[in-house]
């Protein structure tokens, strides 16, 4: 997994630390943290969570890839 540069930028941007999003979310910092480095695939409901903290949806924060890294079948 890649990092998510998204998900800090936003964070950063809310003037917030990781250990504060945790504290909203209901989650330790170091989880806030292994997602920032792209080592924990979170659930769709603290996604979902950490979207409405920080005011963004789920393509804003979580949905990797643009059209030139899609699949075509």
């Amino acid at each position: 997994m890649a990092k998510n540069l998204k998900l800090k930028s936003a964070r950063a941007a809310k003037d917030m630390s990781q250990k504060q999003l945790a504290n909203e979310v209901g989650v330790a910092r170091q989880t806030i943290n292994l997602i920032e480095l792209g080592d924990y695939n979170p659930s769709i409901r603290l996604c979902s969570a950490i979207c409405r903290v920080l005011g963004k949806t789920l393509n804003d924060l979580f949905w990797e890839g643009d059209d030139e890294n899609k699949q075509t079948t």
